[in-house]
């Protein structure tokens, strides 16, 4: 069974840090692209930072570039969102998805940045 298994958000203050991780079973995982997306209350969900499936391209928002970091570990199937120089702007659910053939979405991660 796929399975995409989110963790790591939390609360944190303006300026601090958080690592989310996505772990991927049921499926293989390396010739899958992963990305990660947030949908904050009343906005749509947008595609914050994605990586190729060799982990080789990568791509951003622009209002995260430079602040998150996404990265991939082919032998623990965990693809990560390094989030540093939060802002309050961030807050949002987190979604990591798989992209091939099919698509799969995790349940999602709360992030909440506030003082």
């Amino acid at each position: 069974q796929v399975q995409l298994v989110e963790s790591g958000g939390g609360l944190v203050q303006p300026g601090g840090s958080l690592r989310l991780s996505c772990a991927a079973s049921g499926f293989t995982f390396s010739v899958y692209d992963m990305s990660w997306y947030r949908q904050a209350p009343g906005k749509e969900r947008e595609l914050v930072a994605a990586i190729s499936k060799t982990g080789v391209r990568t791509n951003y928002a622009d209002s995260v570039k430079g602040r998150f970091t996404i990265s991939r570990d082919k032998t623990k199937n965990t693809v990560y969102l390094q989030m540093n120089s939060l802002i309050p702007e961030d807050t949002a659910t987190y979604y990591c998805k798989a992209s091939f053939v099919h698509d799969y979405w995790g349940q999602g991660t709360q992030v909440t940045v506030s003082s």
